[in-house]
């Protein structure tokens, strides 16, 4: 099953006024059983740009779809030519005080897991773990033919070797990974076939109009019910990936919190949405609950595989 991809939303409704207050998000991680479900705004302090917020890359950039990649040999030049400029970048981000916060909840106790929208792995650079990728990982690369998967520092090696010389300068770096190239940038880029069988190479990630695996959707759907709570982190829940557990969890009378400067698609379903920035007011709700947030060992997202 494919989804039609779902760029923008427009509020119909009254938005839910953005709160100052983070009483609300302390009590309920005092409490334990959160289930935190984070987006591409956790990752922004960190230098990698959000797709609707403030400056997102959405005003300026329209994401690889399925579809596209699957049909277009020109489409998978273009692409890979992009994000591989792109991973240069995007491999050497590191988590930031928000990411940080998050793995310290987890190691006291507070969570009941973690479910991100990102593909950046900064979650587990920070320290969390059994993090959910609902979207995948861009530092993994699987093979569309025979289904293997392999690093994607790997490729990014391999990619090197096969196009010495290709340096453009590229506009920006989006969520996704994929740089701000010219078609006259990308040139004849060489685009390198699966290792082992010669298959259409794709990253490990759930481009816009593909589906979410079904058992990773169930799986998030039984974190939802093993929850006592849902706290989301700088996600504006315009795609129904997300959405569906706040959804979930609204109908099954649990308390949704949302931390994000803007207005989401699930205020609706929210007892509070906090309007400040991550980061500091992620340290502050630690530093409230006594917890020290940058106690763990972090890693650049690229290190991990």
């Amino acid at each position: 099953m494919r989804m039609r991809p779902t760029l923008n939303w427009t509020p119909t409704d009254d938005p839910l006024p953005g709160s100052t207050d983070l009483e609300p998000v302390v009590e309920a991680l005092r409490a334990g059983g959160v289930l935190v479900l984070s987006g591409a705004g956790i990752s922004t302090e960190s230098g990698i740009p959000d797709y609707r917020g403030e400056g997102g890359s959405l005003s300026r950039h329209t994401p690889m779809t399925y579809q596209e990649f699957t049909t277009s040999a020109r489409a998978r030049r273009r692409y890979w030519a992009r994000s591989h400029l792109g991973w240069r970048t995007f491999g050497r981000a590191e988590p930031n005080a928000g990411h940080r916060a998050v793995a310290a909840f987890g190691r006291h106790g507070m969570l009941s897991g973690v479910i991100t929208q990102n593909v950046d792995g900064l979650h587990q650079a920070a320290g969390s773990e059994d993090v959910v990728e609902l979207h995948g990982s861009l530092g993994r690369v699987v093979c569309l033919s025979c289904g293997a998967r392999s690093a994607r520092r790997d490729l990014a090696r391999r990619l090197e070797e096969a196009n010495a010389g290709f340096e453009p300068v590229a506009a920006g770096v989006n969520p996704d990974g994929d740089a701000d190239l010219t078609d006259e940038q990308v040139g004849d880029f060489c685009v390198l076939p699966c290792a082992v069988c010669g298959g259409i190479l794709k990253p490990d990630v759930v481009f816009f109009g593909e589906a979410v695996p079904p058992r990773r959707v169930e799986h998030c759907r039984e974190l939802v019910r093993e929850a006592a709570s849902v706290l989301v982190l700088g996600s504006s829940l315009t795609v129904m990936s997300g959405l569906r557990f706040v959804r979930q969890a609204a109908g099954e009378g649990k308390p949704v919190l949302i931390v994000n400067k803007d207005p989401t698609r699930g205020d609706r379903h929210a007892v509070t949405r906090v309007g400040l920035p991550l980061g500091t007011s992620l340290t502050t709700v630690a530093g409230r609950l006594g917890l020290p947030a940058d106690d763990g060992e972090a890693q650049p997202a690229g290190a991990r595989p």
